[in-house]
């Protein structure tokens, strides 16, 4: 091994799941801007939001290996014991918020958007599409998991920003963001609404919705590579854009900027875009087909 080798600073990656190709994006933004300045890169996929203790047990796994920095899209935003493992990890290295809210006071850096931000964008798209005094249009929400750090907020902006307009939002199912789970949340939802106007949902229940023989309107909360093909063919109505690959980058930045001794806990991300189908061409950046990293 080279001296300068021996010496590039080692990230530890640790995501929910690739389940969800939004997840994607931010591994390939990750891995561009580590290659740009130097730095190794090791992914961990935990296999989901209720995978707690895998992800714990991958913390674990990196303090032993004995990285420079630790980058974590945490599965739960509050669980006591994985906030207990990220104050350990980070007595000893940088920990660094990625994308998920995680209510720690031991993290260097917090690289994400708000996710109540990211609601209300899409709300108001939607209320302008159908304002108050039209035609009442009534929608179910297909959504991730309520103990993740997004849901909550997400829901509460989205809320709002409907405020006044003519949705209704009639039934709210939730579960984790794989396709087969979001799948199967899709087909119990539109056989207990067999007619509704108005599918909101994640990207994985709106990829799965696009395929539906009658299909409603459909809005995304947020975008993957399937949305962003729902956007230019025409079957997605909208969904806010928060940059995952930028995002990855921040994270990289922030990660060997806090190594060096610089820590800015206030959350930072890119601006939240709205994407509609005249725009989607345009605005939208994803990783390229077929990218998948490597895992540990």
């Amino acid at each position: 091994m080279t001296g300068e080798a021996a010496t590039a600073p080692r990230l530890c990656v640790l995501v929910p799941h690739f389940k969800d190709s939004y997840w994607l994006t931010v591994a390939q933004g990750i891995e561009d801007r580590a290659g740009d300045l130097g730095a190794g890169v090791q992914f961990h996929e935990a296999g989901g939001y209720r995978a707690r203790e895998t992800q714990i047990a991958q913390i674990a796994t990196c303090e032993r290996l004995g990285v420079d920095a630790i980058l974590i899209g945490a599965v739960s935003a509050d669980d006591p014991a994985l906030l207990s493992a990220v104050a350990a990890a980070a007595e000893n290295r940088p920990v660094i918020g990625l994308v998920n809210e995680l209510r720690s006071e031991a993290l260097a850096a917090r690289i994400g958007v708000d996710w109540r931000e990211m609601g209300e964008v899409l709300g108001r798209h939607l209320a302008d599409v159908h304002p108050a005094g039209t035609e009442t249009r009534q929608a179910i929400l297909l959504s991730g998991p309520a103990e993740s750090g997004w849901v909550g907020p997400l829901e509460a902006g989205l809320t709002d920003g409907l405020s006044g307009s003519a949705i209704e939002i009639v039934a709210v199912y939730r579960a984790d963001t794989g396709l087969r789970q979001q799948l199967r949340l899709l087909e119990q939802a539109i056989s207990e609404w067999p007619d509704i106007d108005l599918v909101i949902g994640d990207a994985p229940a709106i990829e799965a919705a696009m395929a539906l023989n009658a299909t409603p309107a459909l809005a995304a909360t947020y975008l993957s590579h399937g949305i962003a093909r729902g956007l230019l063919g025409g079957q997605v109505l909208a969904a806010p854009f928060d940059d995952p690959a930028e995002q990855g980058r921040m994270a990289v930045d922030a990660a060997l900027a806090a190594v060096a001794g610089q820590v800015a806990t206030e959350l930072r991300g890119p601006r939240i875009t709205l994407v509609t189908q005249d725009s989607a061409a345009r605005l939208v950046r994803m990783s390229p087909a077929g990218y998948f990293p490597v895992l540990e």
